[in-house]
């Protein structure tokens, strides 16, 4: 028999007549022949409203209080949930976290998943029962009860489709999907039909409110099929799967993130270990860090610039302090008119021009891009609050995201793609392929941690360093759209936040086309008034892949720490939801492989 779980958001479960329509949904499903668990949120704003009288008695109350009180929310809606079940002529149980056996580690208010035992469960539905699950909520080694934060539910629901080995994870919410864009910003988002996990992740942790990114996490780890549907009607969704909605276009969606900070330390030494001091304290305070940019330096001094949550940006400003002293940087300042502005899709891994093609269509509206980093299937920019929505528009527009795939509007803007010539010099350990059983029980014994999928040492690239540039809207453009007319494939493009009127962009291209590309950029240097072009012909970079990179603090810390520890410089970083990039010396490269390979060598399933 087949088993679907089925999850509940506060608004879908806000009043007992909600409650009813939820419950119909769920019984429906059990009359079509499924075994059926239902995670449930607490009703409405319960949550917010708890946590309003907590504060009521003090600006600082107890983590573990507060899982104990916010828990009490999810108590009652399972408890009401299994009664209108029940009324209606169904079988039904409910179950806090600690009775499905959801053990987490003891991280009070932002909890993380260690195991969950399904004995229980299986038996209530082997009895034909409805299991009424509590989202957001599990227990700890010292049976308190804990929280699992942002997005909980979802991350719950998730978790037990993948311990239960659930045929789909049924997300029921206010809206019927996941769009290329906001909808409520942009009317002409189209709704996706089928979305894949890296896009799904990527677009999560870019502020798309759909689903929370560690829900995401989960199923791509598991194989778990999630579908996001309207709890108002029983209309298809959204598939969030392997596999995109299309192999032919590079972009399926553009995400805008208006909740980020940015923090810039300038003149930092550029020698090895300064980039782990840093992340070290910064992970050591928990604060998730989303773009991290670090170009190539000069004059032995180098920028280091990141974006952290609005929420962390006191505890954030407060560590680069202290931090910025240690490591001898000259000041730091913050910034918290900016949006973050992403494209994202499987499509762009592999084809020249995306990048230029956004570029332009924020240069022909005047919008200056003050940050960019990209990963395989992401480019994200900083630009300022004021002209967010403009710039969203004006990407989704130039991506032709409302027309369907398969449209000829879409064709008509599909980006041709190229086949790397270069396949020597690149090592990897790992495998970023199906699971196999096996695999799913070691993950299973750890459902939160940290997985590596694959570590990567490219050693194929050259770098070029386009430096002391003019700080104006359409300059980036300008230079993509030369560099696209080679038909070259642009791996990383770093741009470090400009300051007194000038900025810098780094980026690599294969050393085949080093050549080619630096005589394009010799010319923009005079045009521009910039200083000329420098190039390394011969960098390494490392790359780790995997999933939950963002939500674990700390990876980017071991990385530098590992490089540091072996005197290895750092020369660029880049980063997004599923992978870090770094680059090197070419010579330091295979030794960093090695290095990686070891220090992962836990969270990397294949040896």
């Amino acid at each position: 028999m087949s088993l679907i779980v089925q999850k509940f958001g506060g608004s879908s479960v806000a009043d007992t007549g909600k409650m009813k329509s939820a419950a119909r949904k769920a019984i429906r499903a059990t009359l079509e022949g499924h075994q059926v668990v239902m995670v449930v949120s607490a009703m409405g704003k319960t949550t917010d409203h708890l946590i309003a009288l907590a504060n009521e008695l003090t600006n600082s109350p107890s983590t573990r209080e507060m899982d104990m009180l916010m828990s009490t929310g999810e108590q009652v809606s399972i408890a009401l949930m299994a009664i209108a079940i029940q009324s209606l002529g169904h079988r039904a149980v409910s179950m806090t976290g600690a009775q499905m056996g959801i053990k987490t580690d003891s991280s009070h208010t932002k909890a993380r998943i260690q195991s969950i035992a399904t004995d229980r469960m299986q038996k209530a539905l082997d009895e034909g029962k409805i299991v009424i699950a509590a989202g957001f909520q599990g227990i700890d080694d010292d049976f308190d009860i804990t929280t699992l934060g942002r997005g909980g539910s979802d991350t719950t629901a998730v978790a037990l489709a993948a311990a239960l080995g659930a045929d789909e994870c049924e997300i029921y919410t206010d809206v019927d999907g996941v769009y290329t864009t906001d909808p409520r910003i942009l009317p002409e988002a189209r709704k996706v039909a089928k979305i894949s996990y890296d896009e799904m992740l990527e677009l999560a942790s870019l502020g798309a409110g759909v689903m929370h990114s560690r829900s995401i996490e989960f199923g791509k780890k598991f194989g778990v099929t999630i579908h996001v549907r309207s709890s108002l009607s029983d209309t298809t969704g959204t598939l969030i799967v392997a596999e995109p909605e299309s192999k032919d276009v590079a972009v399926c969606g553009v995400a805008l993130s208006k909740n980020e900070a940015r923090i810039s330390m300038i003149d930092v030494p550029d020698k090895p270990g300064v980039a782990m001091q840093i992340f070290s304290k910064i992970a050591e305070a928990k604060i998730a860090t989303d773009m991290i940019v670090q170009n190539v330096g000069t004059n032995g001094k180098t920028d280091i610039a990141f974006t952290v949550p609005i929420t962390d940006l006191r505890l954030a400003k407060e560590v680069v302090e202290k931090v910025m002293k240690e490591v001898g940087a000259s000041w730091f300042d913050v910034d918290e008119n900016i949006t973050k502005i992403s494209v994202v899709g499987l499509g762009m891994a592999d084809r020249p021009g995306v990048a230029q093609k956004m570029f332009r269509a924020l240069a022909d509206r005047g919008i200056n891009i003050q940050m960019i980093t990209t990963s395989e299937i992401k480019i994200s920019v900083l630009v300022s609050k004021e002209q967010a929505n403009e710039a969203l528009r004006a990407v989704h527009e130039v991506f032709q995201l409302r027309a369907a795939p398969d449209s000829e509007a879409r064709r008509s803007v599909a980006i041709p793609q190229v086949t790397a010539s270069e396949t020597t010099g690149i090592q990897s350990v790992g495998n970023r392929t199906k699971l196999s059983r096996e695999e799913m029980i070691v993950r299973l014994s750890a459902m939160e941690d940290i997985i590596i999928d694959q570590i990567v040492l490219d050693q194929t690239q050259s770098r070029i360093t386009m430096s002391n540039l003019p700080d104006r809207p359409g300059l980036a453009a300008q230079m993509f759209e030369r560099i696209a007319k080679e038909c070259v494939l642009v791996d990383m493009i770093v741009q470090s936040v400009g300051h007194e009127g000038l900025a810098s962009i780094s980026f690599t291209v294969s050393r085949s086309m080093l050549s080619q590309v630096l005589t394009v950029c010799e010319e923009l240097s005079k045009e521009f008034g910039s200083a000329r072009p420098t190039h390394n012909p011969t960098i390494a970079k490392l790359s780790v892949f995997g999933t939950g990179l963002r939500s674990h603090t700390g990876l980017a810390y071991r990385m530098f720490k590992t490089m540091s520890d072996a005197g290895i410089n750092v020369n660029l970083i880049n980063t997004s939801e599923m992978c870090v990039d770094i680059s090197v010396c070419d010579a330091d490269g295979s030794k960093g492989f090695e290095l990686l390979r070891n220090e992962f060598r836990k969270e990397i399933l294949v040896p």
